[in-house]
């Protein structure tokens, strides 16, 4: 199992490499995890000035609960997020819109 840290790297360092694939979206995402690995961490989208960071002082527009394990599944790609959220694996507050834009956010970094 990867670490969460190593996995939000990761995510930071694409976001940093390229932040065109965001196509303009911009959002603070919050993810409070909790297993084998917890917690909180937040993927800030803005354009060229996008991170990751653990903790985070940034409002959110959109918290996602779920376990460690899971979120690691659902970066991989193995694990849909919204089948993850119809299933209970995911709880989620705040923008729901944005939410449904998560998967492909990180998709796009997948293939980064």
């Amino acid at each position: 199992m990867t670490e969460l840290r190593e996995i939000f790297r990761e995510i930071d360092e694409a976001l940093s490499a390229d932040p065109s694939r965001l196509n303009g979206l911009e959002a603070v995402y919050q993810f409070d995890l909790h297993g084998e690995e917890s917690g909180s961490y937040q993927i800030v989208l803005r354009g060229e000035n996008s991170y990751v960071a653990e903790g985070g002082d940034e409002k959110p527009d959109c918290i996602l609960k779920m376990a460690s394990e899971d979120f690691e599944k659902m970066v991989e790609g193995s694990l849909n997020g919204t089948q993850a959220f119809m299933s209970g694996k995911l709880k989620l507050q705040g923008n729901m819109g944005l939410a449904l834009k998560l998967q492909g956010v990180l998709a796009a970094y997948r293939t980064a």
